[in-house]
């Protein structure tokens, strides 16, 4: 049989529909391994987190086939309870793959301590960016006849006079006593001399 006649063969023709049938099966089955090995369509929504205790994290990542791992503890935050989670990653409503793992922060047992800067004579717009940079909070302002306008006079916590090196906890809200500049240089220098003079 000459090539021609065979490629316009009943034969050839079966031959070329079993080859395109045999690819097409396999393409089949290997895209469905493919979806098999990977996952593909079976993702879990990352369940919220916060406010939860890392054994409690444990027990509900565990019914989804997630995992976690803690990352450290983050600087206390009232609005949490001690030891949940404060931060996650991935976010809540994220879909991820079975064995994924997600990221937690706990927050700490309570507030740490900071010791109080050296604000003395420093002015008013230099010294609530050093509170703040602190984790303290600026509390009360009251302003005394002085010659220096907004200048810090004394620092006060919960009306004790505070001196620098002192211990007081984060958040803590610390009150400013400040010139009002209207006093004169002059006056200033009475009042100095005032208090300067020996008691008789």
């Amino acid at each position: 049989m000459s090539l021609g006649k065979y490629l316009t063969s009943r034969v050839f023709l079966m031959q070329i529909l079993a080859a395109f049938a045999i690819v097409a099966t396999l393409g089949y089955l290997f895209m469905h391994w493919l979806t098999f090995t990977t996952d593909h369509g079976h993702e879990i929504a990352v369940p919220d987190l916060r406010k939860l205790t890392e054994e409690q994290v444990q027990n509900k990542l565990d019914e989804l086939d997630l995992d976690y791992i803690l990352l450290d503890s983050v600087d206390f935050r009232s609005d949490f309870p001690q030891f949940s989670v404060v931060e996650q990653d991935p976010t809540p409503g994220t879909k991820v793959k079975v064995g994924r793992k997600i990221y937690i922060k706990l927050n700490t047992s309570g507030f740490s301590s900071v010791r109080i800067p050296d604000l003395i004579e420093k002015t008013y717009r230099e010294a609530v960016p050093t509170l703040k940079a602190l984790g303290l909070d600026e509390g009360t302002v009251t302003y005394v006849p002085n010659l220096g306008k907004d200048m810090v006079l004394e620092m006060r916590f919960k009306g004790r006079n505070l001196k620098v090196g002192d211990k007081v906890l984060k958040s803590s809200k610390i009150d400013l006593v400040l010139g009002d500049g209207k006093m004169s240089y002059q006056e200033q220098e009475n009042a100095v001399d005032t208090l300067a003079a020996p008691i008789e």
